[in-house]
C-alpha cells in the first residue's frame, strides 16, 4: 500500500474508534503510532511517541493553559461569576427575557476570565438556571441560553482553543486573543437579539423580572470590578506589549488569588478545589494535544495534508467557494467531534490550503472557532448542551438541544458577517505592537 492509502485507512480506523466511544486522545495516539510504525518502523514509532509526549508535557507554550484555567477556577469558587450575574440581572432583568439576556452578558464576562466553553456553561448553569426557574422562565429557552452562552468562553479571550491553534500554526497567541474580542461581542449581541425576538413574540417564555432602582443598578456595577481588573491586566498587558501570553496568564492567575484574598473568599479548601479542577482540565487538554501531535506526525509522512492542499488549491474555483466548503465541513464535523479535537485533527490539513489561498491566519482562526462553537450545542456531541443537561436533570436533553437551535442561527449569521467583513476579526490585532 502507498503512504496515502495507509493514511486514508488510518483516518477510517480513527472514525471507527471515535464512534466506539474511545477517548479521542487515545484514539489519535493509537492510530498515529500504528500507522507510523507501519510506514517507517516500530523503533522509529516508539522514538516518535516518546519524544512527542515529552515535548508536549514540557512545552513552555502550553503552560498558559493551566494558568488560565486556574484563573477561571479561582474566579468561580470566589464568587466572581455570581456577582457578574447579579450585575447583569439588575440592568437587564426587567426586559422581556431579561434574565436570559443577563445570562448571556454574564457568560461573555465570565468567558473573559475562564477560557473554556463547557466550564462557562457549567458555571452559569449553576448560577442562572435556579433564578430563571424561580421567575417561571420556559426551561427550553433557559437551558438553550446557558448552553449557547457558554460557547462564548471559546471566543472571548483568553481562549484555550486559540492557544492550541496558535501553537499549531505558530501564530501570535496574543493577537489571536485580541482577534476574538469583536466577534465575541458580536455573537453575544446576536444571542441577546434572539432572546428578545422570541420573548417579544411569546412573552410567557421569559417573563420580565421586577424593576430595580437606579441606586441598585449603579450599586451592582461594583460586582464587575474584579472582572474588569483581571481583563485589563491580561488583555491590556498583552495589547500594550507588556506581557507575553504566558506572563499574562501568570499575572491573571495571581490576580485572581489576590482578589479572592481581599474579598475574604480565600481558604485552603477553595484553593484545593481550584487546583484539583485545574489539574483535571489541563491534563485533559494536554493529553488531547499530545494525541493530536502523534496523529499529525503520522499524517505528515502519508503526505495527505500536502496532497489535499495541492488538490484544493488547483480547483478552478474562487477562494470564497473553497472557504465555504471548509466552513461547511467544520459545521458538519463539529456535530460529531469535540471542538478541540476537531481543530487538532484538521489544522494540519486545512491550514496549508488557507496559506495557498493567501488568507489571513488570524482571521482563519476566528472563523474556525465560530463554526466549532456551533458543534458544541448541536447533537450528537454538543458538549455544552450535555453539561447543562447534566446539571439540570429535570429537563430532557432533547429539550436542551431544541432550545439551542435559535442560537445556532445567530452563530451562522456571525460567521457569515466575519467572512464578509474580515476586519471584524483583524482590526484590533492590527493595532497590537508585536
Amino acid at each position: 500500500m502507498t503512504p496515502v492509502e495507509i493514511g486514508l485507512l488510518g483516518c477510517l480506523l480513527l472514525v471507527i474508534l471515535l464512534l466506539s466511544s474511545m477517548p479521542v486522545a487515545f484514539a489519535m495516539a493509537i492510530v498515529g503510532f500504528v500507522g507510523f510504525a507501519w510506514i517507517v518502523s516500530l523503533p522509529a514509532a516508539v522514538h516518535m511517541i516518546t519524544a512527542d509526549l515529552y515535548e508536549t508535557f514540557s512545552s513552555y507554550s502550553l503552560t498558559v493553559i493551566p494558568l488560565f484555567v486556574l484563573m477561571g477556577q479561582v474566579s468561580f469558587h470566589s464568587g466572581i461569576s455570581r456577582r457578574l450575574f447579579d450585575t447583569a440581572y439588575h440592568w437587564l432583568g426587567p426586559l422581556p427575557g431579561g434574565l436570559a439576556m443577563a445570562t448571556v452578558g454574564a457568560c461573555a464576562a465570565f468567558g473573559a476570565i475562564c477560557g473554556s466553553g463547557p466550564a462557562t456553561a457549567a458555571t452559569m448553569a449553576m448560577v442562572a438556571l435556579p433564578e430563571m426557574k424561580r421567575y417561571r422562565y420556559d426551561m427550553e429557552l433557559a437551558c438553550g441560553t446557558v448552553a449557547s452562552g457558554g460557547t462564548l468562553g471559546m471566543m472571548i479571550p483568553p481562549s484555550v482553543v486559540f492557544i492550541v491553534y496558535g501553537i499549531m500554526t505558530e501564530q501570535s497567541i496574543g493577537k489571536l486573543f485580541i482577534s476574538g474580542i469583536l466577534p465575541g461581542l458580536l455573537t453575544a449581541a446576536l444571542f441577546v437579539g434572539v432572546i428578545y425576538f422570541q420573548c417579544k413574540r411569546r412573552p410567557h417564555l421569559g417573563p420580565a423580572a421586577p424593576s430595580s432602582t437606579w441606586s441598585h443598578k449603579f450599586g451592582s456595577l461594583l460586582g464587575i470590578t474584579e472582572t474588569l481588573i483581571l481583563f485589563a491586566l491580561v488583555i491590556g498587558g498583552m495589547f500594550g506589549g507588556l506581557f507575553t501570553p504566558t506572563e499574562a496568564a501568570a499575572v491573571g492567575a495571581g490576580g485572581s488569588l489576590v482578589i479572592a484574598f481581599f474579598r475574604k473568599k480565600f481558604s485552603l479548601k477553595m484553593l484545593r478545589r481550584s487546583l484539583m479542577e485545574t489539574m483535571r482540565t489541563s491534563l485533559m487538554v494536554m493529553i488531547i494535544v499530545a494525541g493530536a501531535v502523534i496523529f499529525g506526525h503520522f499524517l505528515a509522512i502519508t503526505r495527505i495534508p500536502f496532497e489535499l492542499a495541492t488538490w484544493l488549491g488547483s480547483l478552478p474555483l474562487p477562494a470564497w467557494m473553497i472557504i465555504s466548503f471548509m466552513v461547511l465541513f467544520y459545521v458538519i464535523a463539529g456535530c460529531f467531534v469535540d471542538a478541540l479535537a476537531l481543530i487538532l485533527l484538521t489544522i494540519p490539513i486545512f491550514y496549508p490550503v488557507m496559506l495557498d489561498l493567501d488568507c489571513n491566519p488570524i482571521w482563519f482562526g476566528v472563523i474556525i472557532v465560530l463554526v466549532t462553537q456551533i458543534g458544541t450545542i448541536t447533537p450528537p456531541v454538543g458538549v455544552c448542551a450535555y453539561v447543562v443537561g447534566g446539571i439540570e436533570r429535570d429537563v430532557p436533553l432533547q429539550k436542551v438541544f431544541k432550545g439551542c437551535m435559535p442560537f445556532v442561527l445567530a452563530l451562522v449569521i456571525a460567521t457569515a458577517l466575519c467572512i464578509a467583513f474580515p476586519k471584524i476579526c483583524t482590526f484590533l490585532p492590527d493595532l497590537v505592537r508585536y
